[in-house]
Protein backbone atom coordinates (compact mmCIF):
# COMPACT_ATOMS: atom_id res chain seq x y z
CA UNK A 1 0.00 0.00 0.00
CA UNK A 2 1.33 3.41 -0.96
CA UNK A 3 -0.28 6.76 1.13
CA UNK A 4 0.31 9.92 0.43
CA UNK A 5 -1.08 13.22 2.21
CA UNK A 6 -2.04 16.57 1.10
CA UNK A 7 -2.55 19.56 3.52
CA UNK A 8 -5.23 21.22 2.28
CA UNK A 9 -6.80 24.68 3.08
CA UNK A 10 -10.62 25.03 3.88
CA UNK A 11 -13.43 22.53 2.19
CA UNK A 12 -13.95 23.23 -1.19
CA UNK A 13 -12.92 20.63 -4.20
CA UNK A 14 -11.34 18.09 -1.22
CA UNK A 15 -13.83 15.53 -2.94
CA UNK A 16 -11.33 15.63 -6.23
CA UNK A 17 -9.43 13.73 -4.37
CA UNK A 18 -11.45 10.30 -3.38
CA UNK A 19 -12.73 10.25 -7.05
CA UNK A 20 -8.97 9.97 -7.81
CA UNK A 21 -8.50 7.19 -5.25
CA UNK A 22 -10.78 5.19 -6.88
CA UNK A 23 -9.25 5.93 -10.55
CA UNK A 24 -5.49 4.70 -9.32
CA UNK A 25 -4.21 1.17 -8.75
CA UNK A 26 -6.49 -0.25 -5.77
CA UNK A 27 -3.25 0.03 -4.04
CA UNK A 28 -2.73 3.79 -3.29
CA UNK A 29 -4.32 5.84 -0.69
CA UNK A 30 -5.05 9.34 -0.70
CA UNK A 31 -5.06 11.51 2.64
CA UNK A 32 -6.59 14.81 2.81
CA UNK A 33 -6.20 16.81 5.87
CA UNK A 34 -8.00 19.98 6.42
CA UNK A 35 -5.67 23.10 7.10
CA UNK A 36 -7.20 26.33 8.76
CA UNK A 37 -8.65 28.95 5.80
CA UNK A 38 -9.98 31.42 7.99
CA UNK A 39 -9.96 34.17 4.62
CA UNK A 40 -10.77 31.98 1.43
CA UNK A 41 -10.91 35.30 -1.16
CA UNK A 42 -7.92 35.54 -3.89
CA UNK A 43 -5.82 38.35 -2.41
CA UNK A 44 -2.19 37.98 -2.37
CA UNK A 45 -2.15 38.42 1.01
CA UNK A 46 -4.45 36.25 2.67
CA UNK A 47 -3.44 33.21 -0.10
CA UNK A 48 -0.05 33.95 1.46
CA UNK A 49 -1.13 33.72 4.94
CA UNK A 50 -2.51 30.23 4.27
CA UNK A 51 1.14 28.59 3.55
CA UNK A 52 2.69 30.31 6.89
CA UNK A 53 4.85 27.40 9.15
CA UNK A 54 2.41 27.31 11.66
CA UNK A 55 -0.71 26.47 9.56
CA UNK A 56 1.43 23.45 7.82
CA UNK A 57 2.96 22.32 10.90
CA UNK A 58 -0.45 22.00 12.59
CA UNK A 59 -1.71 19.10 10.18
CA UNK A 60 1.67 17.35 10.47
CA UNK A 61 0.55 14.94 13.08
CA UNK A 62 -2.72 13.49 11.78
CA UNK A 63 -0.89 12.82 8.70
CA UNK A 64 1.65 10.96 10.44
CA UNK A 65 -0.26 8.70 12.26
CA UNK A 66 -1.97 7.58 9.06
CA UNK A 67 1.56 6.68 7.62
CA UNK A 68 1.83 8.80 4.67
CA UNK A 69 5.29 8.49 2.81
CA UNK A 70 5.19 11.99 1.13
CA UNK A 71 3.47 15.02 1.92
CA UNK A 72 2.05 17.60 -0.85
CA UNK A 73 0.60 21.58 0.09
CA UNK A 74 -2.44 21.17 -1.98
CA UNK A 75 -2.43 25.06 -2.27
CA UNK A 76 -1.46 27.18 -5.08
CA UNK A 77 -2.05 30.60 -4.18
CA UNK A 78 -0.23 29.39 -1.21
CA UNK A 79 3.31 28.67 -1.84
CA UNK A 80 3.63 30.44 -5.70
CA UNK A 81 3.18 33.75 -4.16
CA UNK A 82 6.53 32.43 -1.86
CA UNK A 83 8.15 32.43 -5.33
CA UNK A 84 10.40 29.73 -6.58
CA UNK A 85 13.23 29.83 -4.15
CA UNK A 86 10.47 30.48 -1.38
CA UNK A 87 8.07 27.57 -2.57
CA UNK A 88 11.25 24.99 -2.27
CA UNK A 89 12.19 26.69 1.26
CA UNK A 90 8.13 25.96 2.46
CA UNK A 91 8.72 22.50 1.16
CA UNK A 92 11.75 22.02 2.76
CA UNK A 93 10.12 23.13 6.23
CA UNK A 94 7.04 20.74 5.54
CA UNK A 95 9.87 18.17 4.99
CA UNK A 96 11.88 18.36 8.14
CA UNK A 97 8.86 18.87 10.15
CA UNK A 98 7.01 15.69 8.79
CA UNK A 99 9.81 13.24 8.32
CA UNK A 100 9.24 12.48 4.82
CA UNK A 101 9.68 14.01 0.98
CA UNK A 102 7.24 16.96 0.96
CA UNK A 103 6.56 19.70 -1.95
CA UNK A 104 3.41 21.60 -3.19
CA UNK A 105 1.06 22.00 -5.59
CA UNK A 106 3.09 24.58 -7.44
CA UNK A 107 6.37 23.01 -7.63
CA UNK A 108 4.34 19.51 -9.13
CA UNK A 109 2.95 22.08 -12.07
CA UNK A 110 6.36 22.49 -13.03
CA UNK A 111 7.46 18.61 -12.51
CA UNK A 112 4.02 18.33 -14.54
CA UNK A 113 5.02 20.32 -17.25
CA UNK A 114 8.42 18.65 -17.53
CA UNK A 115 7.25 14.83 -17.35
CA UNK A 116 4.82 15.69 -20.38
CA UNK A 117 8.04 17.20 -22.07
CA UNK A 118 6.24 20.46 -22.91
CA UNK A 119 8.28 24.04 -23.21
CA UNK A 120 5.42 25.82 -24.26
CA UNK A 121 2.06 26.36 -21.51
CA UNK A 122 -0.88 28.62 -21.62
CA UNK A 123 -2.43 29.51 -18.17
CA UNK A 124 -6.13 29.40 -17.94
CA UNK A 125 -6.82 31.07 -14.21
CA UNK A 126 -9.93 31.53 -11.87
CA UNK A 127 -7.93 34.09 -10.18
CA UNK A 128 -8.08 38.09 -10.51
CA UNK A 129 -5.36 39.00 -13.15
CA UNK A 130 -2.49 40.19 -10.79
CA UNK A 131 -2.69 36.55 -8.80
CA UNK A 132 -2.71 34.94 -12.44
CA UNK A 133 0.23 37.16 -13.13
CA UNK A 134 2.01 35.62 -10.14
CA UNK A 135 1.78 32.12 -11.23
CA UNK A 136 2.76 32.59 -14.92
CA UNK A 137 5.58 34.38 -13.63
CA UNK A 138 6.73 31.78 -10.97
CA UNK A 139 6.58 28.97 -14.33
CA UNK A 140 8.71 31.44 -15.94
CA UNK A 141 11.16 31.63 -13.40
CA UNK A 142 11.66 28.08 -14.28
CA UNK A 143 12.34 28.33 -18.41
CA UNK A 144 8.71 27.45 -19.21
CA UNK A 145 7.28 29.89 -21.59
CA UNK A 146 3.76 31.05 -20.94
CA UNK A 147 2.49 31.58 -24.61
CA UNK A 148 -0.61 34.25 -22.11
CA UNK A 149 -2.30 33.76 -19.22
CA UNK A 150 -6.09 34.23 -19.34
CA UNK A 151 -7.69 35.64 -15.65
CA UNK A 152 -11.27 34.68 -14.94
CA UNK A 153 -11.05 37.16 -12.15
CA UNK A 154 -12.74 34.98 -9.21
CA UNK A 155 -12.84 36.93 -5.87
CA UNK A 156 -12.87 33.61 -3.94
CA UNK A 157 -12.59 29.73 -3.55
CA UNK A 158 -16.57 29.06 -2.87
CA UNK A 159 -17.13 30.58 -6.07
CA UNK A 160 -14.40 28.48 -7.48
CA UNK A 161 -15.77 25.08 -6.09
CA UNK A 162 -19.02 26.27 -7.46
CA UNK A 163 -18.49 25.88 -11.02
CA UNK A 164 -19.71 23.56 -13.91
CA UNK A 165 -18.09 21.22 -15.96
CA UNK A 166 -18.98 23.84 -18.45
CA UNK A 167 -17.45 26.93 -17.07
CA UNK A 168 -14.34 25.17 -16.59
CA UNK A 169 -14.24 24.46 -20.35
CA UNK A 170 -15.12 27.71 -21.49
CA UNK A 171 -11.72 29.13 -18.80
CA UNK A 172 -9.62 26.59 -20.28
CA UNK A 173 -10.98 27.13 -24.43
CA UNK A 174 -10.14 31.20 -23.63
CA UNK A 175 -6.77 30.58 -22.35
CA UNK A 176 -5.78 28.34 -25.44
CA UNK A 177 -3.22 29.38 -28.13
CA UNK A 178 -2.30 27.43 -30.98
CA UNK A 179 1.24 27.19 -29.36
CA UNK A 180 0.73 25.97 -26.32
CA UNK A 181 1.98 22.76 -26.10
CA UNK A 182 -0.46 22.15 -22.39
CA UNK A 183 -3.49 24.28 -20.62
CA UNK A 184 -2.61 24.54 -16.94
CA UNK A 185 -5.46 25.50 -14.64
CA UNK A 186 -4.29 26.52 -10.84
CA UNK A 187 -6.55 26.68 -8.32
CA UNK A 188 -7.50 23.55 -5.88
CA UNK A 189 -10.45 25.04 -4.88
CA UNK A 190 -11.39 23.76 -8.80
CA UNK A 191 -13.40 20.43 -9.29
CA UNK A 192 -11.57 19.55 -12.54
CA UNK A 193 -11.36 15.91 -12.02
CA UNK A 194 -13.82 14.31 -13.44
CA UNK A 195 -13.65 16.87 -16.33
CA UNK A 196 -10.17 15.68 -17.43
CA UNK A 197 -11.13 13.68 -20.33
CA UNK A 198 -13.68 16.33 -22.05
CA UNK A 199 -11.22 19.00 -21.44
CA UNK A 200 -8.10 17.29 -23.12
CA UNK A 201 -10.44 15.92 -26.26
CA UNK A 202 -11.88 19.84 -26.87
CA UNK A 203 -8.34 21.01 -26.74
CA UNK A 204 -6.85 18.30 -28.40
CA UNK A 205 -3.88 18.59 -26.16
CA UNK A 206 -2.77 17.70 -22.47
CA UNK A 207 -4.51 19.53 -19.51
CA UNK A 208 -2.99 20.23 -16.44
CA UNK A 209 -4.93 20.79 -13.56
CA UNK A 210 -4.34 21.71 -9.62
CA UNK A 211 -5.81 18.57 -7.78
CA UNK A 212 -4.76 16.00 -10.22
CA UNK A 213 -1.18 17.44 -10.37
CA UNK A 214 -1.24 17.63 -6.25
CA UNK A 215 -1.71 13.82 -6.61
CA UNK A 216 1.27 13.20 -9.23
CA UNK A 217 3.46 14.95 -7.04
CA UNK A 218 2.67 13.19 -4.20
CA UNK A 219 2.92 9.77 -5.50
CA UNK A 220 6.16 10.78 -7.29
CA UNK A 221 7.86 11.97 -4.07
CA UNK A 222 6.46 8.21 -2.63
CA UNK A 223 8.58 6.48 -6.31
CA UNK A 224 5.30 5.41 -6.78
CA UNK A 225 4.88 5.29 -10.39
CA UNK A 226 0.76 5.41 -11.20
CA UNK A 227 -1.43 5.76 -14.15
CA UNK A 228 -5.07 6.33 -15.11
CA UNK A 229 -6.32 6.93 -18.54
CA UNK A 230 -9.43 8.89 -16.71
CA UNK A 231 -6.61 11.17 -15.28
CA UNK A 232 -5.38 12.47 -18.26
CA UNK A 233 -1.81 12.47 -20.07
CA UNK A 234 -0.29 13.21 -17.39
CA UNK A 235 -1.18 9.61 -16.05
CA UNK A 236 -1.61 8.09 -19.53
CA UNK A 237 1.62 5.91 -19.07
CA UNK A 238 3.87 3.79 -16.51
CA UNK A 239 6.55 6.94 -15.25
CA UNK A 240 9.73 6.25 -13.19
CA UNK A 241 10.01 9.56 -11.23
CA UNK A 242 12.48 12.17 -12.80
CA UNK A 243 15.76 12.67 -10.03
CA UNK A 244 15.92 16.44 -8.91
CA UNK A 245 17.58 18.68 -11.04
CA UNK A 246 18.91 21.81 -10.61
CA UNK A 247 17.76 25.44 -11.42
CA UNK A 248 19.95 26.33 -13.82
CA UNK A 249 19.59 23.86 -16.38
CA UNK A 250 15.98 25.07 -16.51
CA UNK A 251 14.13 22.61 -14.82
CA UNK A 252 12.22 22.30 -11.76
CA UNK A 253 13.65 20.89 -8.64
CA UNK A 254 11.70 19.73 -5.81
CA UNK A 255 12.66 18.11 -2.33
CA UNK A 256 13.14 14.12 -2.78
CA UNK A 257 14.37 12.05 -0.26
CA UNK A 258 17.66 12.71 -1.01
CA UNK A 259 17.26 16.78 -0.51
CA UNK A 260 16.28 15.82 3.27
Amino acid sequence: MTTVGFLYPGHFAEDDYPRMEILLDSTIRLVVHHTESPDATYREEPLSALGTPGRLAAGIEELQRSGVQSIVWACDGGSFLYGWQGAHDQAAALARAAGVPASSTSIGFVHAVRKLGAERVAVAATYPEAVAERFSAFLRETGVEVTGTHAAGVTEAAEAAAWSAEQVLDLARAADRPEAEAVLIPDTALHTVSHLPELEEALGKPVLTANQVAAREALRLADRPAWAPRLGALFAHREQPPAPVSRGSGRAYAHSKKSQ
